[in-house]
């Protein structure tokens, strides 16, 4: 079906349009790095700039806000999975009560992780404020 001079054609053809591609491949990949470090260096300037800088009393409000409507979030969220495995435990069989004691291992893991991040948040914004 295909002889020999016909695949050689096409292999050629092929290996000059990757080829062509690579080329602007390579002046895309230029253009880009010369845009990602001038974007870079603006980042840079307006850090640097005294008038853009951020309020610390705003910044610190802002936290504390997101911090305890999320820790109330976390509180209300554990209670109520608390009261389903509460009531779930009363009103089982014994089998069923196995299986409920396997679930507490991940509620009180996860609660452990919630409340133990929250505990990094606080302090560490308490450390960094301090600074």
């Amino acid at each position: 079906m295909f002889n020999k001079r016909m695949i050689f054609t096409i292999v050629l053809l092929i290996l000059i349009i990757l080829s062509i591609n690579l080329f602007n491949y390579t002046t895309y990949a230029i253009d880009t790095i010369d845009k990602v470090m001038e974007g870079a260096q603006n980042f840079v300037d307006q850090g640097s700039d005294a008038s853009s800088q951020v309020d610390q009393a705003t910044l610190e409000s802002t936290s504390d806000f997101i911090y305890n409507i999320l820790l109330a979030i976390a509180m209300v969220v554990a209670v109520i999975i608390g009261m389903i495995i509460g009531i779930q435990f009363m009103t089982s069989s014994v089998e069923e009560k196995a299986k409920i004691k396997e679930s507490l291992v991940p509620y009180v893991v996860g609660c452990v992780v919630v409340f133990g991040a929250f505990g990094i948040w606080k302090i560490a914004v308490n450390v960094m404020s301090n600074w």
